[in-house]
């Protein structure tokens, strides 16, 4: 695959071709990821699992994606607790670095540090997640869970009508996401958002470019009935210039089960990028949602573990490796299996 020793840093490195082609790979990956089957097809590579901003879905996941394929895994999390805070630049630090890995997953909260980084990396690198910027492989998983909760109803992407709602102006996952679709053509895509918080002009122009039906308001009555997938993001109280500025928002947009049942068609999908804030200030999709069908929010992160299989597989060049080296487990495997 045309993966095979290449960074992925953006989302500008993804085709339409390579993604059908990684999709795939990362079906194959369910027996491993559900525990039906272990395969140690990368026994003896070691990740270089980097987060200098708080994770933990997306830590997590990459590394738990690492250990089924059979590797091991170094973490650092933290620039406190890594040599950036005694002034290393990021060009010696990956020189250091991957010199002790076999690929590296990287998560930092300036925007560009990934591409900086990889420039003095002598393997590959994975953006995690790079401020404000992007995140590719949230795309990535998002737009696979997306493709497969319309398979389930029997459509197709090209029957795609997405809500994006929250705050559009700061969520990178939706930012990564928007270029991801801009791919394909004609979907219908109702932007949903405070004024204050609207996604950028960069990505809506991107997304009326790609011939898509673009639709932007200011409140859930606009964006909820003609959705069969709703993506709601949280406030990035992370990106704001105060706590104050970012309560101002809090609890703006608010899904529960009442809502969903007076605006949302019947098989909606719910989807989420996580953390949802639960706290009662915000409640963004209050716990009475947990029981329908269509919040996709748990389906979406066992999807990162597939969608983060296939990048190392395909990255390393293994894809086509990985049963050679499988065999059956040997334990109690849990209660949804």
């Amino acid at each position: 695959m045309k993966l095979k020793g290449q960074h992925l840093l953006s989302v500008k490195d993804i085709s339409l071709d390579l993604i059908n082609e990684l999709f795939i790979v990362a079906d194959s990956m369910r027996p491993y990821a559900t525990r039906q089957k272990v395969t140690r097809v990368l026994e003896g590579a070691v990740l270089g699992n980097m987060f200098f901003e708080p994770s933990t879905r997306t830590r997590v996941s990459f590394g738990c994606a690492f250990n089924l394929l059979g590797g091991e895994v170094r973490e650092t999390t933290g620039l406190s607790n890594s040599a950036l805070a005694k002034g290393e630049s990021l060009y010696d630090t990956a020189q250091v670095l991957s010199g002790y890995s076999d690929i590296i997953a990287m998560r930092h909260p300036e925007a560009e540090s990934v591409a900086e980084f990889a420039l003095g990396s002598r393997v590959p690198v994975i953006n995690g997640g790079d401020g404000p910027n992007e995140h590719p492989t949230q795309a990535l998983l998002d737009l696979f869970t997306i493709q497969n909760e319309l398979t389930s109803q029997g459509k197709t992407i090209q029957q795609l009508s997405l809500t994006l709602l929250g705050d559009l102006k700061h969520g990178r996952t939706v930012h990564s996401l928007c270029q991801l679709l801009a791919l394909y053509n004609g979907l219908k895509i109702q932007l949903i958002s405070p004024a204050e918080l609207a996604m950028p002009t960069r990505y809506v122009d991107l997304l009326i470019n790609a011939g898509h039906q673009v639709e932007i308001g200011t409140t859930l009555e606009q964006g909820l009935p003609q959705a069969n997938i709703i993506y709601q993001t949280r406030i990035q109280e992370e990106r704001f210039s105060s706590q104050e500025e970012a309560n101002l928002y809090r609890g703006y947009f608010r899904l529960n089960k009442q809502i969903y049942a007076e605006h949302c068609q019947s098989n909606a999908v719910i989807m989420h990028p996580l953390p949802r804030d639960s706290r009662n200030e915000a409640n963004e999709l209050d716990n009475d949602l947990n029981a329908e069908p269509g919040l996709a929010i748990f389906r979406q992160t066992d999807n990162g573990i597939l969608v983060r299989m296939a990048l190392f597989a395909c990255i390393l060049g293994v894809e086509d490796q990985v049963t050679k080296h499988e065999r059956n487990v040997n334990w109690y495997v849990g209660l949804n299996n």
